[in-house]
């Protein structure tokens, strides 16, 4: 969210600098407020612009701030056929998940799908392998489910359970 607040404000300084040139250009009166009506037009046009680009999945390649990511947990998808792959993911750095569209690709589509059913079995989640990468390695999955924690160890000795004594709480 704090990225539509920076692009903005640098939006609003952009449009101010070229309200401050049309205002002291060498213009009649009438074209230098057309300049100026267009600068109060645009700021919040773009303002409603930005807002609702938040609400759309954002296409991969066009992710800079997070490019490095390695991994992201896939929390939703949704495949639409020759369109685009939808995912909700969760990045690792990134507080709140985000929506994205991976061009479709059958055997991405089919490797979602197995990952999917694998997490489901051993209930864990579904994880993504540089998820803003064109990766060229067939050999390594680009989703996999999480692997099941491990138990744990059985030689531990057992405890006692714990108790609640209200006199001790007491002080008598």
């Amino acid at each position: 969210m704090m990225e539509l607040t920076y692009l903005f404000a640098a939006a609003a300084v952009l449009a101010g600098a070229l309200a401050t040139i049309s205002v002291w250009a060498p213009r009649r009166l009438a074209v230098k407020l057309v300049a100026l009506g267009g600068t109060a037009l645009f700021l919040p046009m773009a303002y409603a612009g930005f807002a609702q680009l938040l609400a759309l999945p954002k296409p991969v390649a066009l992710e800079w701030w997070q490019a490095n990511a390695e991994e992201a947990t896939v929390l939703a998808a949704s495949l639409r056929e020759d369109e685009a792959i939808y995912l909700w993911l969760q990045l690792k750095d990134v507080p709140e998940p985000r929506a994205y569209a991976l061009p479709w690709q059958r055997d991405l589509a089919e490797q979602l799908q197995a990952a999917q059913r694998e997490a489901e079995e051993s209930q864990t989640q579904v994880q993504m392998r540089l998820p803003f990468e064109d990766s060229l390695d067939e050999l390594d999955p680009k989703f996999y489910a999480m692997p099941q924690p491990a138990l744990p160890a059985k030689d531990q000795a057992p405890q006692a359970p714990q108790t609640y004594d209200r006199r001790a709480q007491r002080g008598t």
